[in-house]
C-alpha cells in the first residue's frame, strides 16, 4: 500500500512538472520576460526560466527547468556571456525555436564595448561574473528593447500567423507606451545628470548613456567578503577624487560592507535592481521596471 501511494505521488509530481511545462514561451531573465509578455499577451502563455532574484551568471538549472525548455514553443535568451549555461542546454533544441538576442543584427549594431579601462576599477577581489567583449545588459536600453519586442513579434507571427492582429496591436502598444515612458523618465532625471556616482556592478551603461547620467565608474569586489583596509582606502580615494554623490549597491551586497566603504565620507548609499526583482509580470511590466530603476536612482542622487 505504501509503495502504491509513493508511486502515485511520484507520478503526480512528474505529471505536474510536465503539465506546467506545456507549450509556452520561455524568457531566460525577468526583464526579457517583461517584453515577451507585452508582445505575447492574448496569444500564448509566457514563463521566465530564472527564479526571481537569481543571477544569470551563476544559476544552476534544475530538472524542472530542463523540462520547461524542452517543451517550450520558443526560448528567448540574451547570449552566452550572460546565461553561461544556455549554449550547452540548447545545442539539441531546434534553432528555429530560439531567439538569441545578441545575434539579432539590429542589436549587434548598438552594443557597448564592455569595461572600458578608464571607468572600471578592479579591487582585486574574487568576482564570479563573467564578462565578454560586449555589455549584454541589453534590456536596459529602451532603443534595444523596441528591437527585442519587434524580434519577438516577428517570430511569433511565423509561429501563429492567425494571431497577426493581436500581435500587431501588442507591438504598437508596447512601442507607444515605451516612448511615453522614455519622455517621462528623461524629465525626471534631468536635474541629476551632473551628479556623479559609482556602482558595484557595471550593468547600467545602456540606461545611463540613453538618459545622460554621470556614472564615474564601477568597483569590482566580492559581495560575500568584507573588503580589506587597502581596498576600502582605494575606493574612498576614488570617491573623494571624483566628488561622487552616491554609490549604488545591489541586493547581493551586504549593507554592512558598503557602509564600511563609505564610512567617514559624505557619499550616500543607494540600491539598484537591474533584474526587475519583485515586479509582477503584466503587459506593462517593462515600463514599470524602468520607472522603478529611475526612482532608485533619484532616491539617492536627488536627496535633499
Amino acid at each position: 500500500m505504501k509503495f502504491i501511494r509513493f508511486f502515485l505521488l511520484a507520478f503526480l509530481f512528474i505529471f505536474g512538472l510536465i503539465a506546467n511545462a506545456n507549450a509556452t514561451i520561455i524568457s531566460s531573465v525577468r526583464p526579457i520576460g517583461f517584453i515577451t509578455e507585452a508582445i505575447a499577451s492574448g496569444v500564448i502563455d509566457t514563463d521566465i526560466l530564472l527564479p526571481d532574484g537569481a543571477s544569470p551568471h551563476t544559476y544552476s538549472l534544475k530538472p524542472s527547468d530542463l523540462i520547461k525548455i524542452k517543451n517550450a514553443d520558443l526560448i528567448i535568451w540574451v547570449g552566452e556571456d550572460m546565461e553561461t549555461f544556455m549554449p550547452t542546454v540548447l545545442k539539441n533544441i531546434d534553432h528555429q525555436k530560439q531567439i538569441e538576442l545578441m545575434d539579432v543584427g539590429e542589436i549587434k549594431n548598438l552594443l557597448r564595448i564592455n569595461h572600458e579601462e578608464d571607468t572600471h576599477h578592479d579591487m582585486h577581489a574574487d568576482d564570479d561574473e563573467h564578462h565578454g567583449e560586449y555589455d549584454e545588459h541589453i534590456w536596459l536600453s529602451p532603443t534595444i528593447a523596441k528591437i527585442i519586442a519587434k524580434s519577438i513579434h516577428d517570430k511569433l507571427l511565423d509561429l501563429y500567423p492567425n494571431k497577426a492582429a493581436i500581435l500587431d496591436l501588442n507591438l504598437d502598444k508596447f512601442i507607444t507606451n515605451l516612448s511615453e515612458t522614455e519622455q517621462t523618465i528623461a524629465k525626471k532625471l534631468i536635474n541629476v545628470q551632473n551628479k556623479g556616482y559609482f556602482v558595484f556592478h557595471d550593468a547600467y551603461g545602456y540606461f545611463e548613456s540613453y538618459f545622460g547620467l554621470k556614472n564615474l565608474g564601477s568597483f569590482t569586489i566580492n559581495p560575500a567578503v568584507q573588503p580589506g583596509v587597502q581596498t576600502v582606502y582605494a575606493i574612498q580615494k576614488e570617491l573623494a577624487e571624483h566628488q561622487a554623490v552616491c554609490v549604488f549597491r545591489e541586493a547581493q551586497f551586504s549593507p554592512a560592507i558598503i557602509k564600511k566603504i563609505v564610512n567617514g565620507t559624505d557619499v550616500r548609499i543607494g540600491e539598484l535592481n537591474p533584474l526587475g526583482t519583485g515586479i509582477p509580470i503584466t503587459k506593462d511590466s517593462y515600463s514599470h521596471f524602468l520607472f522603478a530603476l529611475t526612482q532608485e536612482l533619484l532616491d539617492c542622487l536627488d536627496e535633499k
